[in-house]
């Protein structure tokens, strides 16, 4: 194994972001905005994850707040509840009470004082203020609900005197979340700052690894020592084929030999890497991808061009108004006029007759992108998994976009055989694709460039324009050495 010496940098200071980020989350006016959205009036109580133990032990399991309760509170506390009285406009913070045998353990807990300080609520109290329906604000009057987040994020058993809705509270909280206000997008420019700033890293020092997990390593390292102590998801370290695999999670595999077949080995070309920091229960989402020997070779330059054409011609075309599903068909248009140049659809080919047979689903065979927040696939897309069209089952977005969201633009190409060669059994698929120039791009394994776009009037604004992506600028990195 070699040695890597590795000078973790620190993200440049943003000053007017900073200020942005130091006032409290505005969890007030979400709640307004999702209580627009219900049908009556009444009151809506959420709750907070609960903290549990691991299996067999009285270790505690890494705690990740309900996106719901976070979006209406800002509040990362275990073992909470709120409320939002919809007709006084009164957002109410219940917090655990100090438990004092817990204090030897696990320090003084947040007080009323503070939670009153640092949320944006009007009020807070502990827990054990609130014993029964009497308790919850307005739940007595005639006509009111009480709107809960389904079935499974309830522990509280209502009485049956309680009017309790526990469909409506879902669909608004997650068309209000489809939009993103200015301090969830300071969050997320945040948190694309410093996952941007752990792929350039990781490219400066691409040359000098030798497994995959030393690449997570070193991106989870940089991430961590500038404030993001969360991944907003599994990251992909993929290295030669496995890139392949849409998401490869293994990140243990060699970068110096694999083997390819009985008595065969090669080095890998290329490493992708689909990784992202959370910050303050913010996702990023990009991907990049790494020449390990410093340069593209013909065949992998060649795609890896193609992929950033398709990306910068979907970011411009993501203005409010059009229907993502278009955005998506048109990344397999530019898809198939590339692999037509390339030779691997024969040339001469009808590309709308490769269209509509869904040849092109052989070599993109996802989505286009996902919106993107609390959660990495975020919510409101209104997807239909039950599609039988290959190229729109995976389409996480049917639906216009809206100006203020924030959507992953990620095409690729991949050559993975499972996938390919099923599709070459069918002749209206085989007859298109040229199976001796194809040959020479199995190695590539895949390409994907990923950037998450907020959606504006003049076209896609990318939040993850600080990890580099041209193709001159990512070669120069790796061989430099240094970011």
């Amino acid at each position: 194994m070699s040695s890597i010496k590795l000078t973790i940098p620190t993200l440049a200071p943003n000053p007017e972001l900073d200020a942005l980020l130091s006032t409290p989350y505005p969890s007030k006016a979400h709640a307004r905005r999702v209580a627009s959205l219900l049908p009556t009036k009444g009151t809506i109580y959420l709750e907070a994850a609960p903290l549990l133990s691991l299996e067999d032990t009285d270790t505690e399991a890494p705690f990740r707040q309900r996106r719901p309760f976070y979006y209406l509170s800002g509040c990362p506390l275990p073992d909470c509840f709120l409320t939002y009285e919809i007709l006084s406009d009164k957002l109410t913070l219940y917090i655990p009470p100090m438990d004092p045998e817990s204090v030897m353990w696990s320090g003084l807990p947040m007080g009323k004082d503070e939670a009153k300080n640092k949320f944006d609520v009007d009020e807070v109290r502990f827990t054990t203020e609130f014993l029964a329906d009497r308790d919850l604000p307005g739940a007595a009057e005639e006509g009111t609900k009480v709107y809960v987040y389904g079935t499974k994020q309830v522990s509280r058993a209502f009485s049956p005197a309680t009017a309790v809705d526990n469909t409506s509270l879902k669909k608004a909280m997650d068309e209000a979340r489809v939009v993103k206000d200015d301090y969830e997008i300071g969050l997320m420019t945040r948190a694309n700052g410093i996952s941007a700033l752990a792929h350039n890293t990781l490219l400066s020092a691409a040359s000098k690894l030798t497994n995959e997990r030393e690449a997570q390593a070193i991106f989870e390292a940089v991430c961590m020592a500038n404030g993001a102590t969360t991944q907003a998801y599994h990251g992909i370290f993929a290295g030669g084929r496995n890139a392949a695999t849409l998401h490869y999670v293994k990140n243990n595999m060699s970068l110096v030999q694999v083997p390819v077949k009985p008595g065969e080995t090669e080095k890998p070309q290329l490493m992708l890497v689909d990784a992202g920091a959370e910050f303050n229960c913010y996702a990023s989402d990009i991907t990049r991808v790494i020449p390990l020997g410093g340069a593209f070779s013909a065949e992998a330059a060649a795609i890896y061009d193609l992929v950033l054409r398709m990306q910068k011609d979907c970011i411009a075309a993501s203005k409010p108004g059009i229907q993502w599903t278009d955005v998506h068909i048109l990344a397999h248009r530019i898809l198939i006029t590339g692999l037509t140049e390339l030779g691997i659809f024969r040339k001469g080919s009808d590309p709308e007759q490769i269209l509509a047979d869904r040849t092109s689903c052989a070599f993109l065979p996802h989505g286009l992108g996902h919106w993107i927040g609390l959660d990495t696939h975020d919510v409101g897309g209104n997807p239909d998994y039950a599609d039988k069209d290959p190229m729109l089952k995976w389409v996480r977005v049917r639906r216009e976009l809206v100006a203020g969201a924030v959507v992953t633009v990620e095409p690729g190409v991949y050559f993975c055989p499972d996938i390919v060669e099923e599709y070459l059994k069918e002749e209206k698929h085989r007859r298109w694709v040229d199976e001796e120039v194809l040959g020479r791009y199995w190695a590539v394994g895949g390409v994907r460039i990923e950037d998450d776009v907020v959606v504006e009037q003049g076209g896609g604004r990318s939040l993850s324009e600080g990890a580099v992506k041209e193709r001159a600028v990512v070669e120069q990195l790796v061989v430099k050495g240094e970011f």
